[in-house]
Parts: C-alpha cells; structure tokens; sequence
C-alpha cells in the first residue's frame, strides 16, 4: 500500500502540517498520520515575531490576523525581588506588521494549520499510530507501520518520510541519536487563572517573565483570549524535584511564594484546572537526515521554553525542510546528503538561541546590566528575541557576552559533514 505517495508524515502538529502543506501546494502526494484527534490541548502559547514569515508563505496570515487570539507585541522580565525591566517593544525596533504576533489557544492554532495543510491537497489521517519504520539495511527508511483505530497493522512506503512526532521521537530513537544539553535539564509546572490582572493597549498581550527570589525558576505570563492567563514555572530539575513531595499543586504553590511579582498580578484569580508537569530537557538529534528520512520540529530538538522559540524552531525548520525534499525530487536524489541540505542552515539560527538561553540561566547575568556596558548589543538582543536569527546577521552579541558570562565547556550543536 502507498507506493504511490511522495512524502509520509508523522504528526500534525505545526512541524508536521507546515511540511505537509508546502509539498502539497509544490505537487507532491503527502499523506499526514496523527495519532491524536483534534483538536487537542498543547502548551507553548506565546509565538516569537518572526513566525510571520512561514504563515505569509504558508497562506494562514489571514486567518491568524482574523482569530481571537491576543496580539502580543513585547516581552519584559522581572527580578526576584519584583522589579519590572523596560519592556522590549517589537514594533519599535521594527514598524512592519512582522514585529506583532500571537498568544495562541494551541488547539485551535494548531488545527488551523493542519486544516491549511488539508486544504493545499495533503492527505490527513487522524487516530493512526505509527508503531515503527520499515527500513532496508543500516539506516535506509522505506516506509512506516501503522496501526489505524480499527486495530489493522498496516504498512506504507514513500521515498521520503518526515518524523514530526514531536518528543516521541520516533525516527531518533530508533536509530540512538538524541543528545540531551547537559546544563538546560528542566521541568515545567503549569496551569492557568482566570479573571488575573491584564494590562490594557500595547501590553495585552505581552509575555511576562518573572524570576522567583533566589533566580532558582522563573514563572512564564501569558495572556490568552476569554481572560486566562497561562502561568507556569520552569527550574532545573534538581531544584523543582528532588528532595521534595512530587505533588504538581504544592511545588507550585511553593515557587509561587517565592515570586511576589506573580502574587500581585494573580490577586484573586481562580486557577481553572489542575496543576500539570512536562519535562523540558532541552535535546537535539546528531543527525537531522538520513537516505529517505527527514527529521522536523521536537523530534529533531527541543529548546528551553525561556524565549518562546518552540514553534517558531518547529515551523521554520519544517519549511526548509520541505525545500530540502522538493531539491530531494528535482534531483532524485533521496540521500542523507541531499536531505539534510538544510542543517547547517537551521543548526546556526537554533544554535544562536541556545547560547542566549546559557547566558539567561547564569545567576551573575544580568541582561540590564549587559546592555547598559554594551548599548551597541540592544539591536543583536532584540533580533534574538523576535528569531530574527534565519534572516539577520545578529552574532555580535555572543563576543561580549561571552565575556560577561562565560560558558566554561560549552559544546556547540553540530552535525555531521554529510548532512550539513
């Protein structure tokens, strides 16, 4: 079965249904298999500015710019002690309409994109598990073995199949090649409130980020539509874990008492449903292709959630992706090589955001006082903050910064030769 189709997809989630609609609309018989149904509740609300540029391709900006998401146009950071820096306002460094974005409600951004993908000419199937991969020797991928909600095994080949399964990994960890980042190992504890404080104008929609005393874990504020606000706390897990009761309410609770900022702005808001965790390790594959393989969004790597860069990484990587499978055609060429021509490419932009990410999780950083000694940074800082990092040249921050808090064995991501 499916000797007929170009591209498999595994996942619809933003990787997935972003890859899925770009090869569609190019010709290409995609056929996209979700497991879940949607729509389906995700975390990861707040977008990064530059995520405008994929929607303009993919054709949703319409639809983004006529849903009842929040627009959000800044990002300020408190102190432990309550202090609120200057917000970062996108729109000044940038008047275009790319400087202002989205709180999105997952579910429903989610299913948007997945609908755009369907409508380019994508195949989607919901509720079929893909229990594995066909392979044909070491590392060849032919096709993938599904198990549909009639409980029928099934098997379909394609020469390329893309893995967007996001954390499940599939791809990866069939073949051993995640990496986990050594410093960035953190958990999350999240849930939301309704009636919290919002502010008003160009700061409805701003994400807050809120340390709690001490610079242990820091709360994330994100403004979403009907008013609710997502709240959630991210720490190492050796802060947030161990030698404590594991019960998601109470660490929370606990975090929250240490973070009088998030205290003010929730007054007497009503929490809305249960405290839930996620493990955040930041990781990322060795490898991002291989013959007839393409990884895409979390499973390829993860990111700290500190910048919000999650679906951003997950969309632009999907999109240059699907241009790496569309040379792939033209060329009949089905390789690691030529599927993963877009590594280097994609490594260097996330790569730039994991460094800002180092340097935010060092106690004697402060990004105040690094921009007060080094005023000719702000620009590079507020590129990285809107993921201007695939479209600028905004490098000349890590020099100083370096300088400022240096990273001792810090390992750069890196793939290998063939693949970059």
């Amino acid at each position: 079965m499916g000797r007929d189709l170009d591209v498999i997809v595994i996942g619809g989630g933003p990787a997935g249904s972003t890859v899925a609609a770009l090869l569609a609309e190019a010709g290409r018989r995609v056929r996209l298999l979700e497991r879940e149904r949607f729509p389906r509740f995700r975390i990861g609300e707040s977008l990064m500015p530059a995520t405008y540029w994929t929607f303009q391709r993919l054709g949703v900006l319409e639809k983004l710019e006529a849903s009842r998401f929040v627009r959000k146009q800044s990002v300020q950071f408190f102190s432990g002690d309550g202090r609120g820096a200057l917000p970062f306002y996108f729109p000044e460094f940038d008047p275009h309409p790319s400087s202002i974005t989205f709180q999105v409600e997952r579910s429903e951004f989610d299913q948007i994109l997945l609908d755009n993908a369907r409508d380019k000419g994508a195949e989607v199937e919901h509720g079929v598990n893909v229990t594995g991969v066909l392979t044909r020797g070491d590392h060849q991928v032919t096709g993938v073995r599904t198990v549909g909600s009639d409980g029928v095994s099934r098997e379909l080949s394609a020469p390329v199949v893309v893995d967007a399964s996001g954390q499940n990994a599939l791809i990866s960890r069939r073949f051993g090649l995640n990496r986990t980042d050594p410093k960035l190992q953190h958990c999350a504890f999240f849930t939301r409130f309704r009636g919290a404080s919002r502010a008003s104008g160009r700061d409805e929609g701003a994400t807050l980020i809120l340390h709690t005393r001490g610079g242990d874990s820091w709360f994330w504020y994100i403004p979403l539509p009907e008013d609710v606000v997502s709240v959630g706390v991210v720490g190492h897990i050796d802060h947030l874990l161990r030698g404590r009761v594991r019960h998601p309410q109470q660490v929370f609770d606990e975090e929250m008492e240490r973070c009088p900022a998030l205290q003010k702005l929730l007054g007497n808001a009503g929490q809305t449903g249960p405290v839930q965790a996620q493990r955040d390790f930041s990781y990322a594959a060795s490898r991002i292709a291989g013959d007839g393989w393409v990884l895409a969004g979390d499973a390829f790597g993860f990111l700290d959630p500190i910048y919000s860069s999650g679906v951003f990484l997950a969309l632009k990587g999907a999109e240059l992706a699907a241009d790496s499978i569309l040379d792939a055609f033209r060329d009949s060429d089905f390789s690691g090589e030529c599927l993963g021509r877009h590594g280097s490419v994609f490594i260097e932009g996330m790569e730039s955001l994991r460094r800002l990410a180092y340097a935010y999780y060092d106690k004697s950083f402060s990004i105040r006082r690094f921009l007060g000694r080094h005023p000719e940074c702000r620009d590079d800082l507020i590129n990285l903050l809107v993921g201007n990092v695939f479209r600028r040249e905004c490098t000349g921050i890590f020099e100083p910064m370096n300088r400022e808090s240096p990273q001792d064995g810090y390992q750069p991501l890196r793939l290998p030769a063939e693949t970059t």
